[in-house]
């Protein structure tokens, strides 16, 4: 059981701080909206230290140098979190 709370604790920990640390919850619909929202920001966006750096569902590869004219900004919930990524070629 110990080993789940682990697991746990560590996906609690970033969605407190990068999410509802910036909000005011307004019931449970509004929860359920900032959670989905984090959720799929960090299963598609944002990168895991623990996968090198690497998204937890990879996409194309990326370039190792790009212009910053090929970069494009997606924020969800008002900007409070933000992920950056190359435009279409």
């Amino acid at each position: 059981m110990q080993y789940t709370n682990a697991f746990v604790e560590r996906f609690i920990q970033p969605i407190q701080q990068e999410c509802l640390d910036h909000f005011i919850v307004f019931g449970e619909q509004h929860m359920d909206h900032l959670v989905n929202e984090f959720v799929d920001f960090y299963h598609e966006e944002r990168p895991h230290q623990g996968k090198e750096n690497e998204l937890l569902t990879p996409g194309e590869t990326q370039p190792d140098v790009l212009s910053i004219d090929s970069v494009n900004c997606r924020e969800r919930l008002g900007g409070v979190l933000k992920h950056y990524h190359r435009q279409a070629a």
